[in-house]
């Protein structure tokens, strides 16, 4: 399967922006192996690279690799074979596949991945921009390679531009089972204010469906990340945000 998005309808900053020149949304693959209901645990790391696989064909853009409960060695074996799929798939598309790291920026310099998501009690940014500076400057990265923060109000937005991020997950915009400790949903107008105010990319998150997704791109994402949304409607269901892909 290949898609093509609604066209975006709001622009972004293309300081060392991921998403410059693009003319549909980004679509985010978060992962969370527990989520996929694997009836033996021991597999569940397998089950996982296969999910990479199937949303890495239907045309997903970036998979962020989130399993926090890995050691560093199985994370980076994790992240070294969603490199080897995403580097698989690109070859037959415009833009290639990103792989991000969640949290573990030793782990994405180490393996060379396309870039860091950092949370809210993460390394500060500016420490991991520092840090990805001097790796760009010793080629153990590309210059691509981006940071990206979790925020949950339009201050924490504004400071992770300020500090140096290169994009930004707001939310949780609607109610989810994975962001119920963030509080009450934010909606659409709080997403909305939130891209008024800052100029890199905002990726909305929390309780994307089929439905509500091109809602979020009218109110100003420049995409959608969500981990749900890829499980239980399966990879059929990513032309939810338009027809076809090239």
């Amino acid at each position: 399967m290949v898609l093509t998005p609604l066209p975006l309808l709001h622009p972004v900053s293309t300081r060392n922006n991921p998403l410059a020149g693009r003319e549909s949304p980004l679509l985010c693959y978060v992962t969370d192996r527990r989520a996929l209901r694997v009836a033996n645990p021991a597999e569940s790391i397998s089950e996982l690279t296969q999910k990479i696989e199937e949303v890495a064909a239907a045309g997903v853009d970036w998979v962020q690799i989130r399993e926090k409960d890995l050691t560093a060695r199985e994370l980076a074996s994790l992240t070294r074979q969603a490199l080897g799929i995403a580097a698989k798939f690109s070859a037959k598309r415009a833009s290639a596949i990103r792989i991000l790291v969640n949290d573990r920026l030793d782990v994405a310099i180490a393996e060379r991945a396309d870039g860091v998501h950092l949370g809210e009690k993460s390394l500060p940014v500016t420490e991991a921009k520092r840090l990805v500076e001097s790796a760009v400057r010793k080629q153990s990265l590309d210059k691509s390679f981006v940071i990206g923060v979790s925020c949950h109000s339009i201050e924490a937005a504004a400071a992770a531009e300020r500090n140096g991020a290169d994009y930004i997950f707001f939310g949780p915009v609607f109610a989810t089972p994975s962001k119920a400790a963030f509080g009450t949903p934010q909606g659409l107008a709080r997403l909305s204010e939130v891209y008024r105010a800052v100029t890199i990319p905002v990726l909305a998150i929390g309780g994307i469906t089929g439905q509500n997704a091109a809602s979020c791109i009218d109110a100003g994402a420049a995409g959608i990340a969500a981990i749900r949304l890829f499980h239980e409607s399966g990879v059929s269901r990513l032309s939810l945000l338009g027809q076809q892909r090239s």
